[in-house]
């Protein structure tokens, strides 16, 4: 462990020049006291490294040393596909172990190349999570984590949606896969292969007993499969819908992709008015109530029949609630002028 240090130590001062004792005890994580007695060592074994006092002080190498001490431990190398990715790198439990392997990797460059390297990293940023969306609690990750590295049987208690709603599982995991800012992990229990969202687990145990991985595997194909198999079957119904052709350029910004490519490719001709008949497809009466009300006035709901009364009965509601019936003549030429002017989403201010 302290010889990884003092390794990070000096590529730290090899790769960035001067920095105080501060800054190495930030950037490894131990105290000032540590730091100090590390630079010591390191002037011991030969490394010339000295100190400048004053406010604008710091440990530096001897201009033109280098060490050839670059070499990546086994789990370095194995979390460079992880680069340029710190947050889910740290839900892992492998942070400190990418921030070694990158700065190993950067030691190693020459300068031109160590120069473009760390402009890429200055002008590119990956932010997983979707929009209006925090982080899951995911408090069961790093046992999830290592079962997978570790090739290692998994114990889970696992909450689902359907009855009953809590069981118990014995997996053999085979990868984790990050989707939107959810975790997910792709396992084999028995023969079948699927996929448990992270956050629905709530118990983890890792096993002494080897895991099985199916021979061939590929976690990537099988997730292009199961996540188009997955959005496929959530929607098991559609309701037909008269909108206006703004509603329908809207619906990718509002609505699940699946839902949003499937009526805009069931969409008719518009009519002289701008209206249009399209088939969306929805999960169900409730879950169709609820996406379409986004649209407001701009969509009918022509059929399912219980669809459509759901939403008579929304509207009768809210006109009870807020209208009187001088606001209600109000109310439609508003809509009607809304309606004529309503931007299409690209000219909105990042749309």
């Amino acid at each position: 462990m302290r010889a990884g240090r003092l390794v990070s130590l000096l590529l730290l001062l090899q790769t960035r020049g001067r920095m105080t004792a501060r800054e190495l005890a930030d950037e490894l994580e131990v105290s000032v006291r540590t730091v100090y007695r590390d630079v010591e060592s390191l002037g011991s074994a030969g490394v010339p490294i000295y100190a400048d006092r004053g406010p604008a002080g710091g440990y530096q190498l001897l201009d033109g040393y280098r060490t050839r001490l670059t070499g990546l431990t086994g789990d370095e190398a194995g979390t460079l596909f992880l680069a340029g990715m710190p947050g889910p790198a740290a839900e892992l439990g492998l942070g400190s172990v990418l921030a070694a392997a990158e700065l190993k990797l950067r030691a190693s460059l020459p300068g031109e190349l160590a120069d473009r390297a760390d402009r890429v990293r200055e002008r590119f940023h990956l932010d997983a999570p979707g929009w209006f969306r925090g982080d899951e609690p995911t408090p069961h990750l790093s046992t999830v984590a290592e079962a997978v590295w570790g090739a290692r049987l998994l114990e889970v208690r696992y909450r689902r949606w359907k009855a009953p709603r809590e069981v118990t599982r014995t997996l053999h995991p085979l990868g984790v896969v990050l989707k939107a800012g959810r975790w997910y992990l792709v396992a084999t229990a028995g023969d079948h292969v699927t996929a448990y969202r992270v956050s629905n687990i709530l118990e983890a145990e890792v096993r002494d007993e080897p895991a099985v991985r199916p021979p061939g595997f590929d976690l990537a194909a099988y997730w292009r499969e199961w996540a188009d198999r997955y959005e496929r079957s959530v929607y098991r119904d559609t309701a037909t819908v008269r909108m206006t052709e703004a509603a329908l350029r809207l619906m990718p910004f509002v609505f699940p992709p699946e839902m949003a490519r499937a009526a805009r490719e069931a969409a008719g001709p518009p009519d002289e008015d701008g209206w249009l008949i399209t088939t969306v497809p929805i999960e169900s009466v409730r879950h169709g109530h609820i996406e379409l009300l986004k649209l407001g006035a701009e969509a009918e709901v022509l059929e399912p029949a219980e669809l459509r009364a759901r939403f008579a009965e929304t509207a009768r509601g809210l006109t009870a609630r807020y209208l009187t019936a001088k606001d209600a003549r109000a109310a439609r030429l508003s809509a009607a002028a809304v309606s004529e002017t309503w931007p299409a989403p690209d000219d909105r201010p990042g749309w």
